[in-house]
């Protein structure tokens, strides 16, 4: 019989994986990266009513680089960052710490990114750089990334997409990290482990350095042109940015601009030596694989496996969780990922799980956008790649608000905007259809020795317009 919601609460989940009983200690509250750390002291809310030069909404990477870069290029500026929980609430303190190239538009939609893709690339010094600037201690190790390939249709992919990385043989994988049942690997040198939650403290008490001040506990119920207006009070300023991400849909004039996919996360306790030596990964490598509903994983500085993948994609209406709480079903679904993978994990107890939204564009490309003539202007849409992509879009708007003609701001992906989405209830039937089929589709390549990609997942990739 499952458990009742307050009993989950109060003991835990129990997830019976291959006859073990995995217990998950916490659930939520935020994310393990918060819980390792503690949460931040709480800032003070908007006052009252407040005249500004820029007024950013939103208290995640995407906001709170628009305002380093804009208080380090102009410190005279008055820059006000509002957000309903506390900085780094969201997806910025809850992902799986990717400081990565990896970019989310489909090949070509954004016409030529070679240049996208070279600034992105580039963004991962830029951050590592700052941080080291900052005094920053976000756990940055810099080993690059690697796609594991499990089946005859992921490697079949991986080497369709191979680009500019490198291909490993199974042999070679190994010698980095033994993945039960890998067929081989690419890998890619540009790519950093980052504990996420650090890293946006940290930007947070940059920010604050620099003279930029940062309202919590302040919700944004309206953006129009020269005001955020919460229930406060006013922010009045030239300059509104929307930096909300997975969390736009609460503005109601853009409930369907992005749609807030969900994605979660556990993190086992410590491995021992002995589990370590069966695994191997000595190093820090980013791990992924070529899946259709991919995992993600990073070795913790305190020897941990933090996993995640997408649980159940989509909730009815946009609606998000409650503070980073997720499904037993889901826990155990990445569960017996980890497993599968390493299967000297097993015995392992689950220390935290929880999960968050990513900002999805009904094209599934990223952008920045601003309106010299309104003021208003906004940046997001990474779908799950936006510890690199958010600095640069910090980066493109602060050019773009000081009004600085810039490589930044002749990129493809500035001034992009793509169709709403769907009414419900047809977003949210298609995005169940849509990670249904993938991971049905999943499933059969993994029986299967073929090397072709299965049509379930080319049904969905239509159906999702990828």
């Amino acid at each position: 019989m499952p458990l009742a919601p307050e009993q989950q609460t109060a003991v835990g989940l129990l997830s019976p994986i291959g006859g073990v009983a995995e217990r998950v200690a916490r659930n939520g509250e935020v994310s393990f990266w918060y819980a390792a750390e503690g949460l931040p002291e709480p800032r003070a809310a908007l006052p009252g009513d407040l005249q500004a030069d820029v007024c950013i909404v939103g208290g995640g990477f995407t906001g709170l680089w628009t305002a380093y870069y804009l208080k380090r290029a102009r410190p005279e500026l008055q820059v006000v960052v509002l957000e309903r929980e506390f900085a780094g609430f969201g997806a910025s303190g809850r992902n799986g710490g990717w400081l990565n190239d990896e970019f989310a538009a489909p090949h070509g939609r954004l016409g030529s990114e070679a240049e996208l893709q070279r600034h992105i690339r580039a963004t991962i010094d830029e951050v590592l750089d700052v941080a080291a600037r900052e005094g920053i201690d976000c756990d940055a190790v810099r080993s690059g990334m690697l796609d594991v390939a499990r089946s005859p249709a992921q490697l079949a992919r991986l080497r369709r997409d191979l680009g500019d990385r490198e291909e490993l043989s199974a042999e070679e994988l190994n010698r980095r990290v033994r993945v039960a049942g890998a067929l081989g690997a690419a890998f890619n040198e540009h790519g950093a482990r980052v504990q996420p939650a650090r890293l946006v403290r940290g930007l947070a008490a940059a920010v604050e350095r620099y003279g930029g001040v940062i309202f919590e506990a302040t919700a944004v119920r309206e953006v129009r042109p020269g005001a955020a207006i919460t229930e406060r009070g006013t922010v009045r300023a030239p300059n509104v940015l929307v930096c909300l991400e997975g969390f736009t849909p609460g503005l109601p004039d853009r409930r369907r601009r992005w749609l807030p996919l969900n994605s979660a996360m556990f993190a086992p306790e410590p491995l021992s030596d002995a589990v370590w030596s069966q695994i191997g990964w000595s190093g820090a490598e980013l791990l992924g694989d070529a899946a259709h509903a991919y995992m993600y994983a990073q070795r913790t500085a305190d020897g941990r496996i933090a996993l995640g993948g997408r649980g159940i994609p989509y909730r009815f209406g946009s609606r998000t969780d409650v503070r980073g709480r997720t499904q037993t079903q889901t826990v155990a679904g990445l569960v017996e990922t980890l497993h599968g993978m390493f299967p000297a994990t097993k015995q392992t107890g689950v220390a935290h799980a929880w999960c968050g939204v990513l900002g999805l564009a009904r094209d599934w490309c990223p952008s920045v956008n601003y309106d010299r003539s309104t003021g208003l202007g906004a940046a997001g849409g990474y779908v799950g790649n936006g510890v690199a992509a958010s600095n640069l879009a910090g980066r493109t708007l602060c050019d773009l608000v000081l009004g600085h003609q810039s490589e930044l701001t002749a990129l493809p992906w500035v001034g992009h905007r793509a169709r709403n989405w769907e009414p419900e209830p047809l977003r949210f039937l298609g995005a169940r259809l849509v990670y249904g089929l993938y991971r049905a589709a999943d499933r059969r390549e993994t029986r299967s020795t073929s090397p072709r990609t299965h049509p379930l997942a080319r049904i969905a990739t239509l159906l999702a317009g990828r």
